[in-house]
């Protein structure tokens, strides 16, 4: 569909002017003009077989760690050290519950998750929970976005990186729109429709496409994402730890813009981005997709809703 599309004005994922290292984007025509590729996993993923899992051709993983201040995943302490060890780049996620005071949070977090340098900074999971058999609340939007702070600046000054934000599409439209926490890398979840489609005027790093997955190493279905910025970009912000530029990060030069010629990945249609006619707004990487560096995926059905403890 892009080949043709060579005249359209595009632009490159910028380059992020603040304080974090990534480049973000607000529109794309789909997530297979991306040409990284991640996961997320816990332990409903099962053993992970991580040598597999890189040379499926997946650049990082997002790795559970804590839900609230005394609940661990059970994998999390293998996934950490297997990923390590086969060179794929990972960091670690807590899932916020908002009925335990922040501090116990930051503390069970800190206790569990080690200060790595070449980590990816920790990630922030802000979701209703209204599954939860214990604490199905939502909270006012005032205390929601303080205990966000909270826990972001505690994070920042243990680990030394900023941290990134996930959030889905009903959390983001309560609590995070009109750009809210604009200064921290969000990654976004839109399994059914482009992201601007879902969090208009939101600036994202990282694209949870899809629930339903298949990556070669890991026997379930599993969340697969994409990076916003080109893979030099992505080689360039790995080479310096992921850190931002106040902990010794170098500026991440935006590859001139091109068209993108890629190769579709094969999706699940209930979960498939739906393919997009570029326009004059349209803002998408400028390297095309390594089709030997995408990994194979098949389709398989799930819940909508992401499994927890």
């Amino acid at each position: 569909m892009l080949a043709g599309c060579g005249s359209v004005p595009t632009e490159v994922a910028a380059p992020q002017t603040g304080d974090h290292p990534f480049p973000t984007l607000t529109h794309t025509v789909g997530h297979h003009v991306h040409p990284v590729h991640g996961i997320d996993v816990s332990k409903y993923q099962g053993q992970i077989d991580w040598e597999q899992v890189r040379a499926a051709g997946v650049s990082f993983a997002f790795i559970k760690a804590t839900e609230g201040g005394d609940r661990l995943d059970s994998r999390f302490r293998e996934n950490w050290e297997a990923s390590r060890r086969a060179g794929v780049p990972r960091g670690a996620y807590h899932f916020t519950y908002w009925c335990r005071p922040m501090a116990d949070q930051i503390a069970w977090f800190k206790q569990n998750v080690p200060v790595e340098p070449d980590a990816l900074p920790p990630v922030l999971d802000v979701e209703w929970n209204f599954q939860s058999p214990t604490c199905p609340r939502r909270v006012p939007v005032a205390l929601a976005q303080a205990k966000m702070r909270e826990f972001l600046h505690a994070m920042e000054r243990h680990y030394g990186k900023k941290p990134i934000i996930y959030a889905d599409i009903k959390f983001h439209r309560e609590v995070l729109a009109g750009n809210e926490f604009a200064e921290y890398p969000f990654w976004v979840r839109s399994v059914a429709a482009v992201p601007h489609e879902r969090y208009p005027g939101r600036r994202w790093a990282f694209w949870q496409i899809t629930a339903t997955g298949r990556v070669a190493g890991i026997n379930t279905p599993v969340d697969r994402n994409v990076f916003a910025g080109t893979r030099q970009q992505w080689q360039q912000i790995a080479q310096t730890g992921f850190r931002h530029r106040g902990h010794g990060a170098t500026a991440v030069a935006a590859a001139p813009a091109a068209p993108a010629a890629a190769q579709p990945v094969a999706l699940a249609a209930a979960e498939t981005a739906p393919a997009q006619v570029p326009t004059a707004t349209t803002s998408v990487p400028a390297a095309a997709v390594p089709t030997a560096d995408t990994p194979a995926m098949t389709t398989a059905p799930l819940p909508a809703s992401r499994p927890r403890f």
